[in-house]
């Protein structure tokens, strides 16, 4: 217990301070908002999000709420950006839809599904560590300043006009974005009635996580957006599709979901076969 209360202690120090550099680098050459660059005031407001819906979340001891509020930080940060800083270019009103459009999405169909669910077993133990699910929200809150830097970049930088990079950033965030709603459908209408079994048809049938695969390749068009507005220290903002290629393959998403599978279907030959033949992550045809 000890061990994981001073993990998870130093766990919240270092997410706090990379989210400081990121906001750091970011607001170099920004828009500033009564002294302060909008983008680390954008910075600040997605933890603090995250901080003040832990209290009661801790004191009803519920995850039900996790998944909503990173959603709605992801609005509530990038709608602050877009009325501070007061850019209404049209690059800076396209990255914005596209980011209140995936997340007003995801948020609602992961909220919906913990509902059904009654439960996340992401959070079986962490709720009775509360330094634990303390670092659990302020990784939250790094994830929504990461993951949204290129974006955050664009909303508060000096306005430059629609282009390529525009056009190749929307067309690859519209793919993405729908390889990710049109998995997440096919894996509820599974769900309904295959509560527990493994999904092996629709896009599943060529990756293992076609879900996670989608959400990669949409904010690599968000990215891709943002490349003729970034300068300096603003380039750091590029690590937004790396962090969500390392978070979803190596740290949640598809490293805990492997585990999981294999706990629960590791000695089901169905499942082997499955496994064999599917790719992890990138869709391709069945091997067989």
């Amino acid at each position: 217990m000890k061990s994981v209360v001073v993990q998870s202690f130093i766990g919240t120090v270092v997410a706090v301070v990379v989210a400081a550099f990121i906001a750091f680098a970011g607001s170099q050459g920004g828009v500033v908002w009564a002294g302060v660059p909008v983008f680390a005031l954008c910075a600040g407001l997605a933890l603090t999000i995250q901080w003040l819906v832990f209290i009661p979340s801790l004191l009803a001891r519920t995850e039900h709420y996790y998944d909503l509020t990173g959603s709605l930080t992801y609005i509530s940060v990038t709608l602050f950006a877009l009325m501070i800083a007061g850019q209404f270019d049209p690059r800076s009103l396209l990255v914005a839809a596209l980011c209140l459009i995936w997340a007003g999405r995801l948020g609602s169909f992961l909220f919906l599904r913990v509902k059904q669910a009654g439960f996340d077993r992401r959070f079986a133990k962490m709720l009775d560590i509360p330094m634990q699910f303390f670092m659990t929200w302020t990784l939250q809150g790094l994830w929504v300043v990461v993951t949204l830097a290129a974006g955050l970049a664009v909303l508060t930088s000096p306005a430059v006009p629609l282009d390529g990079w525009a056009i190749a950033g929307a067309t690859v965030w519209l793919v993405g974005f729908t390889i990710e709603v049109i998995a997440d459908m096919q894996k509820s209408r599974f769900r309904e009635e295959n509560k527990d079994g493994f999904i092996t048809s629709g896009l599943w049938s060529w990756s293992r996580h076609p879900n996670y695969f989608g959400e990669i390749v949409l904010w690599i068009g968000i990215a891709l957006i943002a490349v003729p507005v970034l300068s300096g220290w603003q380039w750091a903002t590029m690590i937004s599709p790396i962090f969500v290629i390392v978070l979803l393959t190596q740290i949640s998403g598809v490293r805990m979901l492997e585990s999981s599978a294999k706990k629960r279907w590791g000695d089901d030959p169905e499942f082997q076969a499955y496994k064999s033949n599917t790719s992890v992550l990138i869709p391709m045809p069945p091997s067989k």
